[in-house]
């Protein structure tokens, strides 16, 4: 009988880590975010409910072609509760991502969210790469209308394989899913990690870091 009390009790407090680990359930019809509030809390504080108006859940501009003149030829307009603030606490998000002829969304993770990508124009190389050890890169080559998820924390990117302009719409399961670009984070952060510390982290002479720090 023991055994089983603590079974059920390590069953039950399993669950309750893995409910705590993603955005609760509000407690409320909404929770427009309140910008202008300087209270600190885990997302955004409400505003209001008398001074709600439509406009809180609506953005518009998603029509709108991004500008992919960049090293990447790529262009990720998001929608989040930053610039949705009726997205507060319903832990949902999209972007549109608009990508040049063989333009790419580098490798990155969305530290909060799983992200399900619709292609809307063009074709797209995906893919995600799984934790460690084994590091199975998972990809496959989308055409218009197809979708593909990215569990969430995982590396994944997206290339267009066309010669023709690409748009595709991505939904994720947080209201602020964050974003970490690998290559930013790396050899971009402020201050800089040791090139002595990357230099061995990638098998590479300390040269060769310090050239990459300067891109970044």
């Amino acid at each position: 009988m023991a055994m089983n009390i603590l079974l059920i009790s390590a069953i039950a407090l399993s669950f309750t880590f893995l409910a705590l680990a993603f955005e609760p359930s509000p407690l409320q019809d909404f929770c427009v975010a309140d910008p202008t509030s300087s209270a600190r809390v885990n997302g955004q504080v409400c505003k209001n409910p008398a001074s709600v108006v439509a406009n809180d859940f609506s953005f518009s501009g998603l029509h709108m072609p991004g500008n992919t003149s960049n090293p990447n030829g790529s262009r990720v307009t998001a929608v989040t509760v930053a610039q949705l603030a009726g997205l507060n606490t319903l832990g949902i998000s999209m972007v549109r991502i608009d990508y040049a002829a063989w333009g790419i969304n580098p490798p990155h993770t969305h530290p909060r969210a799983t992200e399900i990508l619709t292609v809307i124009e063009g074709s797209l190389e995906v893919g995600f790469v799984t934790s460690n050890p084994d590091n199975s890169l998972i990809t496959k080559t989308l055409q218009k209308g197809d979708v593909f998820v990215f569990p969430i924390g995982l590396v994944h990117f997206q290339r267009n394989v066309g010669t023709k302009n690409a748009v595709a719409i991505a939904a994720l399961s947080s209201q602020n899913p964050g974003v970490i670009t690998i290559a930013n984070a790396v050899f971009g952060s402020k201050p800089d990690i040791s090139s002595d510390i990357l230099a061995k982290a990638f098998q590479v002479d300390k040269t060769v870091v310090d050239q990459l720090q300067t891109k970044f």
